[in-house]
């Protein structure tokens, strides 16, 4: 599949999610037998770890159709991006969807500063550059749009593998942010 076509079956996925129109396919054992001999998911979608934004869901996939990595404030730490490096290098999933959502806790915890401890400083340390690209007393949902924007750029200044497969147009990297009530996924 094209970087389009899987664009085009991410976004019916979504608008399906958000009518209550679930197709459900390929979730079942099945799908899991054939499965075993390996993976070919056709989208990596770094994700927020909050329980409230489930990709497979959000976009109406099955097993095996979505390779997903979960973090706290979708960052991009180096175990994602060596996560990531994994999908396009040896997979060789065509599309990166960098997913930022409504109402982040995460990037709420860096917009409110203070000390959260030596880990959860950590974590939010990579999301302080998108809040100082933004304006004075931005909101936290434009701070997390422009986290999710900023991450797609940093993926592609720390990974030679990443930058590698973008110049090739092996890879298409896009932002985007979900909302919380309607379910809707934006592409930024």
């Amino acid at each position: 599949m094209t970087a389009k076509n899987i664009m085009k079956r991410l976004k019916d996925g979504n608008a399906r999610f958000v009518k209550d129109k679930l197709d459900g396919k390929l979730q079942n054992s099945s799908r899991r037998s054939e499965l075993t001999g390996g993976q070919d998911p056709y989208a990596i979608i770094l994700s927020c770890a909050d329980s409230r934004v489930v990709p497979e869901l959000a976009f109406d996939t099955g097993l095996g159709e979505l390779f997903v990595l979960r973090v706290a404030g979708n960052v991009a730490n180096t175990s994602t991006i060596a996560s990531i490096e994994y999908a396009v290098a040896h997979i060789g999933s065509p599309v990166l969807v960098v997913l930022g959502h409504e109402s982040c806790g995460a990037v709420t915890a860096a917009v409110g500063g203070g000390d959260n401890g030596y880990n959860l400083n950590h974590l939010l340390s990579h999301i302080t550059p998108a809040i100082a690209a933004t304006r004075k007393n931005a909101s936290v949902n434009t701070v997390v749009k422009k986290n999710a924007e900023l991450t797609v750029e940093e993926l592609k200044a720390r990974s030679s593998i990443i930058a590698g497969a973008v110049k090739k147009r092996k890879l298409k990297i896009v932002p985007a942010y979900y909302n919380l009530g309607s379910g809707k996924v934006e592409f930024l």
